[in-house]
C-alpha cells in the first residue's frame, strides 16, 4: 500500500507544479512572438456517450485518444500500430491465428485465441462491441478517431472492459463531395491501396460514401525449412455508407463493411532450435488462414427538447468466419499440426438518451447484445507423443501395441487425430444511468451504475483421440458495477479527478478443453476494484500534461493456463486467486515553436498475487497447494516500464511547401507471457519514422517512413512445448515453444490524393 501512496503523492506534487507552470505561462503567453503563439490540437472524444462530442483534457479518466492526422503520421494499418505508443498499454496479435487481438492494459490482458474466452479489453466499432477478440485486428483505414481508454469502463461500456476500452469511428458520409487515396508500397514487398468518394447523393437530404481497401502482402519473413519467402497475405475490404437528414434534428447513418483475408499461417519459431532474438524458423507445414466478414451498423441520433439533449439507437450486426492451420511444433518435422475453424454471428442493440437538466448531466440507457461462437479444432500429433502408457490407454482402451510403437523417440511422420470443440449462445442484458452534477464552477461530482445479466449456454466436446461423452451446460452471472468520482477544476484546462468503479467479467466455458479429467467449466465471474486519481491540464497554449495513478484489486483472476502436455499443449482455465495491480503514467506534449512539438510518455506497472488457490505449474491437479514459488510469480501480460518519446517538426521548403517529420522511440519491458513463468515476451526498443512532403500547390502528399527501424524481434505468444526431442529439445538446452513471429524492420514510401 506505502508504494501507492507514494505514487499518488507523486501525482499530486506534479499536480501542484503544474498549477504553479500554468500561471507563469499565462503571464508570458502575451510575449510569445507569432512563431509560437500555435496551440496544441484539439482532439475530441465520444467515449462518454454525451449528447455532445468532449474535448480529451475534458473527460475525468485516462483516456489516450489518436485523431484522423495523426494515425496518418504514425502509418496506422491495423491497431497493432499503436501498440508501443502509449504507457502501460500492449495492443498485440496473438499470432497463431489472423488478426486474433490479445490486448493487455495497466496489466490485465488475456493469452488466448480461445473465441469462447472474453477479452478484458473490449474493442468496438462505430459503438458496436466485437463479441470475440479474433477478427479484430484486421487492417484498418478511412477513420475519424480511435479512443484508448483505461479500465475499467463497465458503467457505459458493460461487457468485459475491465482492463480498458478501445473505440474505433470511422468516417461518416460528408455533405461535401471529396475523394482520397493513397498508394503505399513496404518492403516485403506489400503494396496497399485505398480510396474513399463521399458527397451529397440528395442535397440536404442523404450523403454516401463508398471505401474500398486492398493490402497484398509477399511476406517478408524466409522459411528455413524450404528458403521460400513467408508470410503472403491479401486483404480486401469494402465499406459503403450512408447518411439521411430527413429533419434539422434527426439523422441516421447506415454502415456496411465486407472483408476477405487469406494467407499463410504463424511463422512459429520454436526456442529449442533458434534463438529468440533472431527471425530463424523452420517449419514443414506452411499452412494458411482464409476469414471473411460481414457487418452492418444502424445509428440513429434525434435531438430532442426535452433537457436539449439527444436520443440514440445503435443496432448492431456482424458475422464472422475463419479457418486456420499451421505448424505449432515449430520444427522441420510433422510432430504437432493443428486445424481450427471459428464462426460467430453477433446481433446488439443500444437505446440511450444523453441530456442537461441544470447542473446535472445525464446519461442513460438499455443494452442487449447476442451472440453463438462455433468452434472446432482438430489436432494432428505424432504417435510417437501419445506413445505414453497411461495415457495411450485412455485413448485407445484395448490392445494399443500394433497403433502405437516408436523406435527411439523420434518423430514417425504418422499423425493422429484428436478433435474436439464447442458450440455456444451467449446473451447479455443491461441497464445503465450516469450523470455528472456540477456542485459549483469548480467541483463536480460523477456518478454512475449498470446493472448487467448474461447467460451462455455451451456444448463442448473434450479434444481426443476418441468420442468423448457431450458436455453441456448453461449458467447466469449478474452483477451491479457502480462507479463514483470527482472533478475539481480550479483555473481553466486544468482539472484535477479521482474515482472508485468495479468491473465484471462474466464467466465462461473452454471450448479447447484438452483434458478429459477437467471440467470445460463453468468458471466463475471476474470481479475488480478500482481507484484512479488524475491530473490533467493545459499549460498556457503550448504544453499539456496528463498524470494518472491507479490501485486495482481483481478477485477471481480468468487465466488460461498453458503447459506441456500428452497433447502437445495442455489449456486448462481457471480463476487462478487474487491480485493487486498499482501503477501510474503521464503523458506530456510541448509545443515548442510553431513548427517543432516534443512528446513524451511513461507508464510503471507492479502486480502481485494476494491469493492462489492451485499451483500453477500443476494446474490440473486440483488437490496441488501453491507454495511460495506461486506467490513469487510475475503476473502475465503485465510489462513493468512503458516509456517513450516522438519530435515532430515541419520544415518550411519556400516555394516547395513543408517537410513534416516525426520520429519516436518506445521501450516496453519484458513481460512473461505463461502463468509458471516460463514463457516470456522479449523487451523491445522500437524506432520509428516518417517523413511527409505537403506542395503548397496540388492535392498530392508524398512520404517514406519506416517501423521497428532497430529490427526488434518480437512475437504473439511463447506457448512452452513438451520437452521432449520430438519438439527439438537437448538435454540441458532450451526449452521448446510455439512463439509465432511478427515483422521485422519495414520501411516503405506511399502518396496519397485529398481534393
Amino acid at each position: 500500500m506505502s508504494r501507492v501512496v507514494r505514487i499518488f503523492a507523486s501525482v499530486l506534487c506534479g499536480a501542484a507544479v503544474s498549477f504553479s507552470a500554468c500561471e507563469a505561462a499565462a503571464e508570458a503567453e502575451t510575449t510569445e512572438s507569432s512563431d509560437t503563439a500555435a496551440g496544441l490540437d484539439e482532439i475530441v472524444v465520444t467515449a462518454t456517450k454525451k449528447e455532445r462530442a468532449q474535448n480529451v483534457q475534458e473527460v475525468p479518466i485516462a483516456v489516450t485518444a489518436f485523431g484522423a492526422q495523426q494515425l496518418e503520421s504514425l502509418n496506422f494499418q491495423n491497431l497493432t500500430s499503436l501498440s508501443y505508443t502509449m504507457p502501460n498499454v500492449a495492443m498485440d496479435s496473438i499470432g497463431t491465428t489472423a488478426a486474433t487481438a490479445n490486448f493487455s492494459i495497466r496489466g490485465l490482458g488475456i493469452n488466448s485465441s480461445i473465441p469462447s474466452i472474453d477479452p478484458t479489453v473490449g474493442v468496438f466499432v462505430d459503438g458496436v462491441y466485437m463479441g470475440i477478440n479474433a477478427g479484430v485486428l484486421f487492417d484498418n483505414f478511412d477513420l475519424e478517431g480511435i479512443e484508448v481508454l483505461r479500465g475499467p469502463q463497465g458503467v457505459l461500456f458493460g461487457r468485459n472492459v475491465t482492463g480498458g476500452a478501445v473505440v474505433i469511428r470511422t468516417k461518416a458520409p460528408s455533405d461535401v463531395f471529396g475523394v482520397t487515396a493513397r498508394f503505399a508500397g513496404e518492403r516485403g514487398p506489400n503494396f496497399i491501396t485505398d480510396a474513399t468518394i463521399t458527397g451529397p447523393l440528395i442535397k440536404g437530404v442523404l450523403d454516401g460514401k463508398l471505401a474500398v481497401y486492398r493490402d497484398e502482402d509477399r511476406g517478408l519473413l524466409t522459411n528455413q525449412f524450404d528458403g521460400r519467402r513467408f508470410g503472403k497475405n491479401a486483404e480486401t475490404i469494402v465499406r459503403p455508407a450512408l447518411r439521411w437528414t430527413p429533419t434539422d434534428n434527426l439523422e441516421v447513418t447506415l454502415r456496411y463493411e465486407h472483408g476477405a483475408d487469406y494467407g499463410d499461417g504463424s511463422a512459429g519459431q520454436n526456442h529449442a532450435l533458434f534463438s529468440r532474438n533472431s527471425f530463424d524458423f523452420s517449419i514443414d507445414d506452411r499452412g494458411h488462414t482464409d476469414s471473411s466478414w460481414d457487418q452492418a451498423f444502424l445509428e440513429a441520433n434525434w435531438d430532442v427538447e426535452f433537457g436539449k439533449g439527444k436520443i440514440t439507437s445503435i443496432s448492431g450486426w456482424r458475422k464472422y468466419y475463419t479457418y486456420a492451420n499451421g505448424d505449432i511444433d515449430s520444427t522441420p518435422q510433422p510432430v504437432f499440426h493443428a486445424l481450427t475453424g471459428t464462426r460467430q454471428d453477433q446481433r446488439s442493440e443500444e437505446l440511450r438518451y444523453a441530456g442537461t437538466f441544470g447542473p446535472a448531466e445525464i446519461t442513460t440507457g438499455l443494452y442487449y447484445f447476442q451472440q453463438n461462437v462455433r468452434y472446432k479444432e482438430t489436432r494432428l500429433l505424432d504417435k510417437c507423443l501419445v506413445d505414453l502408457p497411461a495415457f495411450a490407454a485412455k485413448a485407445y482402451p484395448g490392445p494399443i501395441s500394433t497403433i502405437l510403437s516408436c523406435a527411439g523417440g523420434t518423430a514417425e511422420g504418422i499423425l493422429l487425430n484428436a478433435t474436439g470443440g464447442g458450440n455456444g449462445d451467449f446473451s447479455t442484458a443491461g441497464a445503465f444511468a450516469a450523470t455528472d452534477y456540477s456542485l459549483t464552477e469548480a467541483w463536480k461530482l460523477n456518478l454512475g451504475v449498470r446493472y448487467t445479466h448474461e447467460r451462455k449456454k455451451a456444448d463442448v466436446t473434450t479434444i481426443f483421440f476418441r468420442p468423448l461423452p457431450l458436455f453441456s451446460d448453461a449458467h447466469s452471472w449478474s452483477d451491479v458495477s457502480p462507479r463514483v468520482g470527482f472533478q475539481y477544476m480550479p483555473v481553466h484546462a486544468a482539472q484535477l479527478y479521482g474515482y472508485w468503479a468495479k468491473g465484471f467479467r462474466s464467466g465462461g466455458y473452454n471450448f479447447r478443453n484438452t483434458d478429459p479429467g477437467v471440467t470445460p467449466g463453468p468458471f466463475d465471474a471476474e470481479r475488480q476494484s478500482s481507484f484512479e486519481l488524475g491530473w490533467k491540464q493545459d499549460i498556457g497554449a503550448r504544453a499539456r500534461v496528463n498524470v494518472a495513478a491507479f490501485h486495482n484489486k481483481m478477485k477471481d483472476l480468468q487465466r488460461e493456463i498453458n503447459v506441456p502436455g500428452a497433447l502437445g499443449v495442455t489449456q486448462i482455465i481457471r480463476n487462478t486467486g487474487d491480485a493487486t495491480i498499482v501503477g501510474g503514467e503521464i503523458e506530456a506534449t510541448l509545443r515548442v515553436t510553431q513548427r517543432l512539438t516534443l512528446s513524451a510518455n511513461a507508464g510503471y506497472t507492479h502486480g502481485k498475487y494476494d491469493t492462489l488457490k492451485f499451483d500453477l505449474d500443476n494446474p490440473s491437479n486440483s488437490s496441488a497447494s501453491p507454495d511460495a514459488a506461486d506467490y513469487a510469480l510475475q503476473l502475465p501480460r503485465l510489462s513493468p516500464w512503458t516509456w517513450g518519446g516522438s519530435v515532430i517538426y515541419d520544415a518550411a521548403l519556400g516555394a516547395a511547401g513543408v517537410l513534416s517529420s516525426r520520429v519516436s522511440f518506445n521501450h516496453r519491458d519484458r513481460a512473461f507471457y505463461t502463468d509458471d513463468n516460463r514463457g516470456y515476451l522479449n523487451k523491445v526498443d522500437r524506432l520509428d519514422a516518417n517523413f511527409t512532403w505537403i506542395p503548397v500547390i496540388g492535392p498530392l502528399t508524398f512520404s517514406i517512413y519506416g517501423t521497428n527501424l532497430l529490427n526488434k524481434v518480437t512475437y504473439g505468444g511463447d506457448t512452452q512445448l513438451p520437452a521432449l526431442a520430438l519438439f527439438g529439445y537437448r538435454a540441458g538446452g532450451p526449452a521448446p515453444t510455439y512463439s509465432p513471429l511478427n515483422k521485422g524492420r519495414v520501411y516503405g514510401a506511399e502518396i496519397r490524393l485529398k481534393f
